[in-house]
């Protein structure tokens, strides 16, 4: 098992596809771009209505972790409405999808991934609660504003991930039993398909 955590100062800017604002990229699999990547962690500001980038090949998972509420259309045929704190929605990355805001400016924590790769698995909790990961090949810890306590294989010992920082376990088996604790975070898991 390898054991990563990524800090904000690792952070990168990068321009949206669609050339209409900004993402924060948290991490991205070793050696991708954003033109060829099989998996990729990020947050970006929504202060306006528009299209989203194209993603095609590509599942989405868009949660919401600041502002009020954002729908997001998909190919004019169904409606995702995140209204509520840590909600979240999953759609094709191919979709014509519309954002709309309705009151004011948001934040989303996007996990991209590619269709063909990877089986996807999103977990939110607002409130203090333990979770325990499911068998994975990749696991990825965020909190948002509180530390989260992270025990490994039921060892006696935990460490405190800081808030803002991205945990990431890398993993050769699925023998590992991985609780996370805390309040306000988001837990990922990719297993290859």
């Amino acid at each position: 098992m390898k054991q990563t955590i990524i800090s904000p100062n690792a952070f990168k800017t990068i321009a949206w596809k669609n050339g209409k604002g900004n993402t924060i990229e948290l991490a991205i699999n070793e050696g991708a771009s954003l033109a060829d990547f099989k998996w990729r962690i990020s947050m970006a500001d929504v202060v306006e209505n528009g299209e989203f980038s194209d993603f095609s090949g590509y599942l989405r998972n868009l949660v919401l972790i600041k502002g009020n509420s954002i729908s997001l259309e998909h190919d004019k045929q169904a409606t995702d409405i995140l209204d509520q704190h840590l909600s979240f929605a999953t759609f094709d990355g191919s979709n014509k999808t519309y954002g709309k805001l309705a009151n004011g400016a948001i934040t989303d924590f996007n996990i991209i991934t590619c269709r063909q790769t990877y089986h996807t698995e999103v977990f939110t909790c607002i409130d203090t609660m333990t979770k325990q990961l499911p068998p994975c090949d990749i696991a990825f810890v965020y909190g948002l504003t509180s530390p989260i306590d992270v025990r490994l294989n039921n060892a006696q010992q935990t460490f405190s991930l800081k808030p803002n920082h991205l945990l990431k376990y890398e993993f050769e088996d699925n023998q590992h039993v991985i609780q996370a604790t805390g309040r306000e975070m988001i837990i990922v898991c990719l297993t290859e398909k």
